[in-house]
This record gives C-alpha cells, structure tokens and sequence, in this order.
C-alpha cells in the first residue's frame, strides 16, 4: 500500500502557474503508474494527467494538454504537476493517484490509492 499527500495548491490569477507535488510513502513508488484528478463543485471528478512507472509514457485531458505537464522522481518519490497558463475552470480540488496498472489510464477505477486533494483557486 502507497499513501499520498498533495501540497502545492493556492490561489493563483488568471494566466499564473503552480506546481502541485505529491509525496508518497509506502511501498516503493516505481511500482506504481501515477495520475492527476480535479473535481470543481456540483462537478464529478475528471482526469487531468498520469504518468507511467519509469516517466517515459504520459496522458494527458484534452483540457490540460500544452498547458501542464506531469512529471516524477522515483528517486525523491515525489509526483508533480506543473500548471501553467491556469484558467477560472482550472479551479478545482486536485487529487493524486495511484496505480499498480502498466498504463497511464484515464480512468479513476484504475487507480487504488488517492491523496486527500489540495484546493486550486484560479480567479479572474
């Protein structure tokens, strides 16, 4: 088993940029295909991104593509999402997962193992 725990989140303005990190603690970190959800309220919980076990293959929504990118350091077991040109519809409840799956899927069934989230607040 794999605990998670997000920091990072804030408020940010209109065409800023944070980096979310992920630190994980349990079982080695490589074993596991890592993603990214958001789920803004009155709204179910979306994909944003995953990234395989070595960092080589990575998804993307159409809604983050060009504008964040997912990246990890086995080494330091840390996750991380660097978003950038944020949008009023990028506020949200940002959620890291994990996953013993090869592939880095879109689905939130795929995923086992979930962070409590971290609030991002993006205003006009």
């Amino acid at each position: 088993q794999v605990q998670l725990v997000e920091s990072g989140g804030g408020l940010v303005q209109a065409g800023g940029s944070l980096r979310l990190s992920c630190a994980a603690s349990g079982r080695p970190f490589s074993m596991y295909t890592l993603g990214w959800f958001r789920q803004a309220p009155g709204k179910e919980r979306e994909f944003v991104a995953a990234i395989s076990r070595s960092g080589i293959n990575t998804n993307y929504a159409n809604s983050a593509m060009g504008r964040f990118t997912i990246s990890r350091d086995n080494a330091k077991n840390t996750e991380y999402l660097q978003m950038n040109s944020l949008k009023t519809e990028d506020t949200a409840v940002y959620y890291c997962a994990a996953s013993r799956g090869l592939l880095p899927a879109p689905t939130s069934t795929e995923y086992a193992y979930w962070g409590q989230g971290t609030q991002v607040t993006v205003s006009s």
